[in-house]
């Protein structure tokens, strides 16, 4: 089985009639959103009419996944194409993303692009001086890897999470259950904002934390219009990860809800009022048309469904599973005039941004790097009836083979080794996507085929890590 596009050094082809000029880019992605927490996923709960909007003029995916259960992995495939076992980023917090990576920003920059990354980063530390967020300052000086380092030239990026309103103070109760109570008073949460010349922001870090990343990505996006210059965005937010704390005009829209409720909910229709802002400045720019906005989370929602609001809709499993509502995400994508609206099952990932985005520039790849994502650009073109091929997943012990329509899926005990292959269900996920009936023992020939693509992918995944992918470059 062929592990995917090769990537090294690009070269133009004949553009694609396609698309004439090179489109704008903009990635969006939320932290900790269940598939079940918007409303175009079915939530009765939730507003998000901005949202639900925009679904209605773009692709819908009906499965949509995560390159991972949790956050820092998922980032470095939607800038990679690659699983991040491939180099190192295993979990939240570890690793790093390592300079021998080609990020998305640092090839499109080759191509004239203009780049930058706003939000939550969480693919490495931004200081090496100063005691910042999990890792960052002297002690994590090993994993400093910024933005800029990635390709991004403008920048406005914390290392990690931080609260949703109020993003530089600390709530009272900070992660409990009572993180929305105010501080008695200013008490700095201990994560800041950083610009790609490595300083602290200090301006404009009031009230919801969504508004202020989009008040930096905007005029980023803008100065680039005015100058006829594509653009790369990243707009990463950081809700509703934990601590999610809303505004009073939201928590009202709630009140008939739990204090937790009203700030989950609310802090999320803030974000919803950003989407709807970013698409209503992309029509005033004039660049709508030939912009691609991509909205999707990072993984499932976090806590248990007896405890949290976040919501998986149908799906089993969340935050950290590899079962369907652990990386089943919502996903859209929006690019008026080149991708018709509609729903597909086809399924679809995280990896894919960077396979998807060199095809429709046109760019092509000279080397043996593997990719884990499939250019999406044939299903946009309406020429793609099924993936083709499956997408693999790995994350502490668990391991899942995701085809068209069938899934094999693993957990393995805490005392196994990492290479070592738990005992695998297979699910129907075309006709029981929520994973309730296992069908390993009326099917063991199929989930036999699948195991062997599973593990010739894991040790590709190895081979990757140990660095030989970069001995060749």
């Amino acid at each position: 089985m062929r592990f995917g596009f090769h990537l090294f050094i690009l070269a133009f082809w004949p553009l694609l009639a396609f698309s004439a000029d090179r489109p704008n880019i903009v990635l969006v992605m939320c932290d900790d959103l269940g598939w079940g927490d918007v409303g175009f996923n079915g939530s009765k709960n939730i507003r998000t009419p901005h949202l639900d909007a925009m679904a209605k003029s773009s692709l819908r995916f009906e499965r949509f996944y995560a390159a991972a259960p949790v956050c820092s992995p998922t980032r470095g495939s939607c800038i990679t194409g690659r699983h991040p076992f491939r180099y190192g980023i295993y979990f939240a917090n570890t690793g790093h993303m390592k300079s021998e990576e080609l990020t998305l920003a640092e090839l499109l920059k080759k191509h004239g692009y203009r780049t930058g990354h706003f939000g939550k980063w969480h693919l490495g530390t931004l200081t090496k001086t100063q005691k910042d967020a999990n890792r960052g300052g002297p002690e994590g000086v090993a994993h400093f890897s910024t933005p800029q380092a990635n390709g991004f030239e403008v920048c406005f990026s914390t290392e990690s999470k931080v609260p949703t309103w109020d993003p530089m103070l600390r709530p009272k109760g900070n992660n409990s259950r009572r993180w929305w109570d105010p501080a008695e008073e200013n008490v700095p949460y201990g994560t800041s904002y950083w610009d790609e010349k490595g300083d602290r922001v200090t301006e404009n870090l009031w009230g919801d934390n969504s508004r202020v990343i989009m008040d930096r990505a905007i005029p980023f996006m803008r100065a680039a219009a005015l100058k006829d210059q594509p653009f790369f965005t990243i707009v990463w937010f950081h809700t509703p990860h934990l601590p999610v704390v809303a505004g009073p005009q939201y928590t009202r829209m709630y009140a008939s809800h739990e204090k937790y409720a009203q700030h989950y909910y609310g802090c999320i229709t803030a974000m919803d009022e950003q989407v709807g802002r970013l698409r209503t400045e992309l029509r005033a720019m004039g660049v709508a048309q030939n912009t691609l906005v991509a909205f999707c989370s990072d993984n499932g929602p976090e806590g248990q469904a007896n405890n949290a609001p976040g919501m998986a809709g149908h799906l089993s499993g969340r935050k950290r599973s590899l079962l369907e509502g652990g990386i089943r995400v919502p996903g859209l994508i929006e690019w008026p005039g080149k991708v018709r609206p509609g729903n597909t099952i086809i399924p679809a990932v995280t990896s894919d941004y960077l396979p998807t985005i060199l095809n429709i520039i046109g760019a092509k790849s000279a080397n043996n790097r593997p990719l884990d994502g499939v250019s999406l650009l044939p299903l946009f073109q309406g020429k793609m009836k099924e993936r083709g091929r499956p997408i693999g997943f790995q994350s502490t012990g668990q391991v899942a083979w995701i085809g068209d329509r069938y899934k094999i899926y693993g957990k393995g005990s805490k005392k196994d080794k990492p290479d070592k292959v738990p005992s695998l269900k297979l699910f129907d996920l075309v006709n029981d996507p929520s994973e309730k009936n296992d069908l390993a023992k009326k099917h063991p020939e199929m989930l036999k085929t699948m195991a062997a693509e599973l593990e010739k992918w894991r040790a590709s995944c190895r081979q990757s890590d140990s660095g030989a992918d970069y001995s060749t470059n």
